[in-house]
């Protein structure tokens, strides 16, 4: 294999499906960008899975990953303006804050983005341990988004550390996915990347609030009973369109789907 070239650093390849053409990170960039002119925040989900439907292995999806699906995450976390992501998958998977590197920020400068997204963690209740990575190793403050009736005593205990922000509607003690949606929106952070986990995601599936699915599709098998990316009381059926199709040279695929209507 060729030395990786500057567009590709880590020596994967990716082909768009259709017309076989190479993709470096700018048609990466090109290929996943958000609409222009956002007044509301547009949810787009990111998981992978296994050919069986498997979304973890051992408790976390790290096993199911490649070079490109790493690749391509970094790429995402770029153009989000917030990474939201539910408390239990950031402890499950040891999530720290966002990291950028120097061309990563110059370009979120020049989308008028801040360097770095912060990471909002969505939790009904409050209960945020202060040694979480995602607390001690981040550059920007994360969120702690959480209902009415534990926002007062979470923002006692994480002052300093955590942004708290009580996202309730009718029903205080729950938290509202579309009060969250308009509480990012009120801040800025219209380009929201919903990075699980399973029950986090199916919320706003359940709610018609998804309006993107990135979905990696791993060249593994992973039996037993392992979880599915979406979870839920809810059943719904929701049609999406395929926007794109990209395959690498280990056998993963990377679409990215948008819903209809």
């Amino acid at each position: 294999m060729s030395d990786p070239s500057p567009n590709d650093p880590d020596g994967t390849h990716f082909t768009l499906l259709g017309d076989n053409s190479a993709v470096d990170d700018d048609r990466l960039i090109e290929l996943y960008a958000y609409p222009t002119g956002l007044t509301r925040a547009l949810v787009r989900g990111n998981a992978i899975t296994s050919l069986d439907g498997g979304a973890a292995t051992d408790g976390t999806s790290g096993g199911l990953g490649g070079a490109g699906d790493r690749r391509l995450f970094g790429v995402l976390r770029e153009l989000a303006d917030v990474i939201v992501v539910g408390a239990g998958t950031a402890r499950a998977e040891k999530y720290a804050g966002a990291q950028m590197s120097v061309a990563a920020r110059g370009n979120r400068q020049r989308r008028d983005q801040s360097e770095v997204p912060p990471i909002a963690l969505v939790t009904r209740s409050g209960h945020i341990e202060h040694d979480l990575p995602v607390l001690t190793r981040t550059e920007v403050m994360p969120l702690v988004l959480t209902c009415d009736d534990a926002a007062v005593d979470t923002c006692s205990r994480l002052t300093g550390v955590a942004e708290v922000i009580a996202c309730s509607a009718s029903d205080p003690a729950e938290v509202d996915p579309a009060a969250m949606l308009a509480a990012l929106a009120e801040r800025g952070l219209h380009r929201v990347l919903c990075e699980g986990g399973p029950t986090l995601t199916g919320t706003f599936v359940e709610h018609g609030l998804l309006d993107e699915m990135c979905l990696t599709t791993a060249p593994k098998l992973v039996g037993g009973s392992a979880p599915r990316i979406v979870s839920g009381q809810g059943h719904v059926l929701t049609d999406m369109r395929r926007a794109h199709l990209i395959c690498d040279a280990e056998g993963y695929l990377y679409a990215r789907y948008t819903r209809v209507g």
